[in-house]
């Protein structure tokens, strides 16, 4: 503070200094957004494209994840029979076992099941023991994990790779078809991908024996993916212990310390390989537990699939050609399958005529180079894709540990393509400025993500619109049937169904749907029939409590799931262990069909067909109940796409307009209702009011 004199001596004025003791102002640099293995070579100082941040992109996936748990089908029978009928056992008592789960074999880990436990148990105390909301629990709760693993992956690879590059990784994972389903499935290989998502966010850093954070953390997630989920997946680990053995990443390697660094090396890895075998433990305790002796299930799961004895092994459940795989990433990865299988090529292509984009090299005199380090990161998608390959017995989700590499593939090859059109662009021209003005570059980039982003939508429209029946037909005896059936004998009043115009539309779904008390039905001996539609059943979690599901004899003759021995409703973890110690006595791991695991058909109440009218076909077997109009009546069908009647074209993809909806062919999956013995029931459970 200072005083000054003025000229009029009756005034005095005051002015104030700013203090001198003020922390100096941060002068720490913005991150350098050019600091990854790929360089932009044009508009380095212009501003950067959007790239969300790491929680607005978690934001933004979670949305997409929460409806994929909402809206996608079950795609694999597995998935329903050796993961979500064991875990139904562990919450109601009740359920159907495979000869996998069986104490005899033994190769499915019910320590992986328990990690599902937690939201079934969380919805059944804040939500009542309706088996829906838990359902899709487990559901959301997968998504969750997914999005958390795939938005640090994205981030990595903006930080580590290049920003461009992780903006197209994050929209391609955002509506790729295949991760539409995956991200959600109950399955160890979606287990197994979480993993190798995470463990690839870690691996993405360059190797260094400055630290032991990349090698333990990503050895970790690895392990944890192969022990608790399944033990195949760790050879997508091999080139990064290949890195980490024997590249020398950021170190500097002379003569003089080679020995030593090749020895701390080795001596790292084997300690970070030490403590993820630790993860072991757990899961053999919990396995033995379960099973009633000592189980290690990875090493099972190897024995069973790679040293089989001449009766047994994966190939009884079916071969596939060599290109199965190659159809598959086509239908779920659409455009982006060359640009995914080229990016080897590519990169090798970008040495020779465009070498600049791959780092500043002389940042990098005496160590890897960043052709050399992203090679490395790129070589798990074809090493996967060679083993699985090799294999006869291929199916869907086998490929599920490398989806989120195959997106990182593909968005490396459009990144290294568009640095081939600056590199073109700028020898036409000779004008660096022309090209850093022109949006050609943008354009061609633009157009690749977004094509694969709509024909992605259209993909999952088409798994949607044409395959969603089974678990929407499923869920109608839940939500019409059984309360139909409660109202007619007067265990409970519905309202009649009024006109909803005029009523707001959360009045009139409280009274079409309210809650009901689906116990009721527990004394009623209902039984639900599946025949040769046995692979599309979605699992006890969609039927309600009370209702028997059971067999009925079909063409099939391979082996079908038992039951469980069902341990009380209301008993906690430790009564169903005395139930999964027991060995059934009808399973085999022959794949021969068990007779004695099927019921008569008259003896069914309800039962789950499909039927396709325009191309009926009939057997033994396999009657047409849904036309056997005087023994069986419809509750609920709703649309079934006929493929094998279908185009190509329009089967695999789904667009509006009755144009392209008419050139399909369609049947219709069916829950149909037993009319005398629903009706006997009927009458024999009506309440007598005085």
């Amino acid at each position: 503070m200072s005083t000054g004199v003025q000229p009029n001596a009756n005034i005095q004025t005051i002015s104030f200094r700013r203090p001198t003791n003020k922390p100096a102002e941060s002068t720490a640099k913005p991150k350098n957004r050019h600091g990854g293995l790929l360089q932009d070579q044009l508009r380095r100082a212009q501003r950067a494209p959007w790239c969300p941040s790491w929680s607005a992109a978690l934001r933004i996936l979670l949305l997409i994840r929460v409806a994929g748990a909402m809206y996608s089908g079950i795609e694999d029978c597995d998935e329903v029979f050796n993961f979500w009928e064991p875990l139904h056992y562990l919450y109601k008592g009740y359920g159907f076992q495979t000869w996998e789960t069986s104490p005899e074999y033994s190769i499915r880990s019910w320590a992986y099941i328990l990690l599902h436990y937690l939201p079934v148990q969380i919805t059944a105390t804040f939500l009542g023991p309706e088996k829906r909301p838990a359902f899709f629990a487990v559901r959301i709760f997968l998504g969750l994990i997914s999005s958390l693993c795939e938005v640090t992956f994205y981030r990595a690879i903006v930080d580590r790779i290049n920003y461009r590059v992780g903006r197209y990784v994050f929209f391609l994972l955002l509506f790729n078809a295949g991760m539409w389903t995956a991200s959600t499935a109950f399955l160890p290989s979606s287990f197994a991908m979480y993993a190798n998502t995470l463990a690839f966010a870690y691996a993405l850093e360059p190797p260094s024996s400055s630290g032991t954070r990349r090698t333990l953390f990503a050895t970790l997630a690895f392990a944890t993916g192969a022990v608790l989920g399944w033990p195949f997946a760790i050879a997508v680990a091999i080139p990064f212990v290949i890195e980490e053995l024997l590249v020398a990443g950021t170190d500097k390697i002379t003569p003089e310390n080679q020995t030593s660094w090749f020895i701390g090396r080795w001596k790292r890895m084997v300690t970070s390989a030490g403590v993820a075998a630790l993860l072991i433990i757990p899961v053999v305790a919990l396995d033995t537990l379960f099973y009633g002796k000592l189980t290690v299930v990875p090493w099972n799961i190897i024995k069973y699939n790679v040293f089989p004895d001449s009766q047994r092994g994966p190939e009884l459940y079916g071969t596939e050609p060599a290109h199965f795989y190659l159809a598959n990433m086509l239908l779920n990865f659409n455009v982006l399958v060359p640009f995914a299988l080229l990016a080897l090529p590519a990169l090798l292509i970008t040495n020779k005529v465009d070498n600049k984009r791959l780092g500043e090299r002389y940042q990098y005199a005496d160590k890897s180079s960043p052709y050399t380090l992203l090679a490395l990161r790129l070589a798990p998608v074809y090493l996967w894709l060679a083993v699985m390959t090799l294999q006869k017995h291929k199916e869907e989700r086998f490929l599920y540990p490398i989806y989120p590499l195959i997106c990182f593939n593909a968005a490396v090859t459009i990144y290294l393509a568009r640095g081939w059109l600056e590199t073109a662009f700028i020898a036409v021209t000779s004008s660096p400025y022309k090209a850093s003005r022109s949006t050609l570059f943008s354009q061609f980039t633009l157009s690749v993500v977004a094509a694969s982003c709509i024909l992605s939508v259209s993909r999952i429209m088409a798994h949607w619109k044409y395959y969603h029946a089974p678990m929407s037909v499923t869920h109608a005896l839940e939500a019409t049937e059984v309360p139909r059936l409660l109202n007619v004998t007067g265990h409970v009043h519905l309202p009649p169904r009024v006109a909803t115009e005029g009523r707001s539309k959360r009045h009139s779904d409280e009274d079409e749907h309210p809650r009901i008390d689906l116990s009721l039905i527990a004394d009623w001996g209902l039984r639900l029939c599946v025949g040769k539609e046995w692979y599309r059943f979605p699992g006890h979690f969609l039927v309600p409590d009370g209702i028997r599901v059971d067999w009925i004899k079909s063409e099939f003759d391979g082996m079908l799931p038992g039951h469980f021995a069902e341990t009380p409703r209301g008993g906690g973890l430790l009564e169903r262990v005395k139930g999964t110690r027991v060995v059934p006595k009808d399973l085999n791991d022959l794949n021969k069909e068990a007779p004695q695991l099927y019921v008569d058909v008259a003896q069914c109440d309800y039962l789950l067909d499909m039927d396709f009218p325009r191309h009926p076909t009939t057997s033994a077997h396999e009657p047409r109940y849904v036309a056997d109009s005087a023994t069986w009546e419809r509750v609920e069908c709703q649309a079934f796409l006929d493929a094998a009647h279908s185009p190509l074209l329009t089967r695999t993809l789904w667009m509006p307009g009755e144009i392209w909806q008419r050139r399909n062919e369609y049947g219709e999956f069916c829950l149909l209702k037993h009319k005398a013995n629903v009706g006997k029931k009927e009458r024999e459970h009506t309440v007598r009011r005085a």
